[in-house]
């Protein structure tokens, strides 16, 4: 019997999560579960949350109460080396890529290889895996370029190969479309898609962009006043007759 996601437990899993800065409530319960193997999408409006969830998500931001565990691990009760060697199986994928502008693209790739040398030892030749992840979005003739010699969609490419290289489990992207035309933004939508069908990665996308949720979510999570509002397909979603809902797909 082929298994269903009722039936599996979750890689990422957020229950009840609470985030407020002063009198601004900002999550106020807020649920989701990731299965392995599944793009799920997450829309809300500029404001809604979103990035204070993500950061909280790897460790960055505490939340006020709640529950977040990765792949059965309670992030709350990790120690720092703990959590730091938790992020090596979660790649992410900046929405404004975060190259290094001083450091070639080697030298981007190379650097969670010298920082995180628990997972893989010490590597003495780094070209092998950098060409890998370079040749993985299609950017193999770019390993000597600096990111100030790159396009926009280049350098999004380039990202995603330096979160690629640490072969993570779960992959977190911060709108990843934003900023790209819309030829490219369709480039990196079909990167994304061949990278899960390549490394059966699961991966929690965070963006407003709704071709982009159309394409790539399994399913979506609609955040609306700090809570998951509605939840489902895009087709699912899109049919439901509620004004909060219908204003995501104006």
């Amino acid at each position: 019997m082929e298994e269903t996601r009722e039936n599996r437990k979750p890689v990422v899993e957020i229950k009840e999560l609470y985030k407020s800065y002063g009198s601004n409530k900002v999550l106020d319960g807020f649920n989701l579960n990731l299965y392995e193997g599944e793009n799920l999408v997450v829309m809300g409006k500029s404001g809604s949350g979103k990035s204070v969830m993500i950061k909280c998500l790897i460790g960055l931001e505490q939340p006020d109460s709640g529950t977040i565990n990765i792949m059965g691990q309670d992030i709350s009760k990790l120690s720092r080396e703990q959590l730091d060697e938790l992020r090596t199986e979660i790649g992410f994928l900046f929405q404004g890529s975060a190259l290094y502008d001083s450091m070639s693209v080697r030298e981007n790739l190379e650097f969670p290889l010298r920082r995180h040398t628990k997972k893989f030892g010490v590597i003495k030749d780094t070209t092998p895996l950098v060409m890998e992840a370079l040749q993985n979005v299609g950017l193999a003739n770019a390993i000597d370029l600096m990111p100030n010699e790159l396009s926009g969609g280049m350098k999004r490419r380039v990202a995603l190969a330096r979160t690629l290289i640490l072969q993570p489990k779960v992959i977190l992207y911060d709108e990843p479309t934003t900023g790209l035309d819309p030829i490219t933004s369709k480039e990196i939508i079909l990167l994304m898609q061949t990278i899960q069908h390549k490394y059966k990665t699961s991966s929690l996308i965070i963006t407003h962009d709704v071709d982009c949720a159309r394409v790539i979510s399994n399913r979506m999570i609609l955040l609306v006043e700090g809570i998951n509002y509605a939840e489902g397909t895009f087709e699912e979603l899109k049919a439901i007759k509620d004004e909060k809902v219908q204003a995501f797909f104006k």
